[in-house]
């Protein structure tokens, strides 16, 4: 027989039932919940889970969720590959991807689809390198990961494959390929001409220049990123922190936190990356050792930019 225990009940003005102490519900593993014998509109307090449940007739359903996510936009970029040496080709710029309003990610392919992460849950932030004689560095958040740039070739050598590609040599060399969804080719040399490394947003426009970076406003300023670094002799930079070549020593390097491509000669390094996340302001953000980050307040959004370093981060 089923049995009522209360020290009160009582009416009051502004409630049909007022209790002056915690309603305490019936405990149930999910195990005995689904043993009951229950009837439509049954509440039960289910110890497994840690949430309140109720009884539609047909089936039992959680009126409570203990499990708390923070729903977070990126951009996550990833180190440009550094040019070739002398007379040498442009790096191509560092992997792009971005989920944030319905903007273009890279190789101008859709706006990715932002990261839900459990409240109390660590995840990895990494901000890649530029190649200082290489493709440049991996950048990593959670589960989302940019491909460094690709090198340039030397005068007669391939660009290597990456987030974007690197130029091929003058001498008949090929560009490196790009990634999927992250940025595009290296132009192939030919012609005495060295092939511009390609960029998030385009390959070379023409046969020494990097290509076209990326533009996002995701800190809430509008900012390009990941352009691919010119070719020897004076090729341009793609926009977007590409590095300038030359035949001297005195320019090219990719821009620090762009993702963008090194110049062609002398081997100049391509641009570190960066992560850029967006959350809710009602949310918190804790940063663990190893990463060097600011935050800013845009509108009702909390944004964080990360500019070196690895570590972990979490939500509350």
């Amino acid at each position: 027989m089923s049995e009522l225990k209360t020290n009160k009940i009582s009416t009051n003005d502004t409630n049909n039932v007022a209790i002056d102490n915690a309603l305490g519900l019936k405990s149930y593993t999910e195990a005995q919940r689904d043993a009951l014998t229950a009837s439509a509109g049954d509440v039960v307090y289910n110890s497994d889970n840690g949430t309140i449940d109720f009884y539609n007739g047909t089936a039992w359903f959680s009126t409570s969720d203990t499990t708390f996510t923070t729903t977070i936009s990126y951009l996550v970029i990833a180190g440009g590959g550094s040019g070739g040496g002398t007379w040498g080709a442009g790096g191509g710029a560092g992997g792009y991807r971005n989920s944030y309003a319905s903007e273009t990610s890279g190789a101008n392919s859709s706006t990715e689809t932002p990261l839900s992460i459990n409240d109390g849950t660590s995840v990895t932030v990494t901000i890649g390198g530029g190649g200082s004689s290489g493709n440049g560095s991996n950048s990593i958040f959670s589960s989302v990961t940019s491909t460094g740039g690709g090198q340039g070739g030397g005068s007669s050598g391939n660009g290597s494959s990456g987030g974007s590609g690197g130029g091929g040599g003058q001498n008949g060399g090929s560009g490196g390929a790009g990634t999927a969804n992250q940025g595009f080719a290296g132009k192939s040399g030919g012609g005495n001409t060295d092939g511009g490394g390609g960029g998030g947003a385009s390959e070379t426009p023409t046969a020494r220049s990097g290509g076209a970076g990326l533009s996002s406003s995701i800190t809430g300023s509008a900012i390009t990123r990941a352009g691919g670094g010119g070719s020897h002799n004076g090729g341009a930079g793609g926009t977007g922190g590409g590095g300038q070549a030359s035949v001297n020593t005195s320019a090219g390097n990719g821009t620090a936190n762009t993702g963008g491509g090194g110049g062609g000669g002398y081997t100049k390094p391509g641009g570190s990356g960066v992560v850029i996340l967006r959350f809710t302001n009602t949310k918190t953000i804790t940063v663990g050792a190893g990463l060097t980050s600011s935050s800013a307040t845009d509108g009702s959004d909390t944004v964080v930019t990360f500019t070196a370093g690895t570590g972990t981060i979490s939500f509350s």
